[in-house]
């Protein structure tokens, strides 16, 4: 789990701290997680995955649902508001679409 935590903090260019800043965590529970040495708690897990925008089951067993959905989640965080806008009224218009 700590290796997985430690790459995707690593591919965001984010250091132990800011983490630790965005999660309202210590530095040293992050150094914990990534370093094997603790558990993580359910609340800190959810704030882990969404902001290292990761899913629970890959951050506690490295299983993915769907590689897609990460692969796609990884480009959508380089967009800019406008862009996530018209990305989130495409994924409507589809859904709607599929439903019909």
């Amino acid at each position: 789990m700590g290796q997985r935590i430690y790459a995707r903090r690593k591919a965001l260019k984010m250091t132990q701290e800011e983490l630790a800043e965005k999660m309202d965590v210590s530095t040293q529970m992050i150094s914990n997680l990534e370093l094997g040495k603790k558990a993580i708690r359910p609340e800190n897990l959810s704030k882990l995955c969404s902001v290292l925008g990761l899913s629970a089951d890959y951050v506690l067993s490295g299983k993915t649902i769907n590689s897609n959905v990460e692969s796609v989640a990884d480009e959508l965080l380089h967009l800019n508001s406008e862009e996530l806008k018209l990305i989130e009224q495409t994924i409507r218009y589809m859904s709607k679409k599929h439903q019909q």
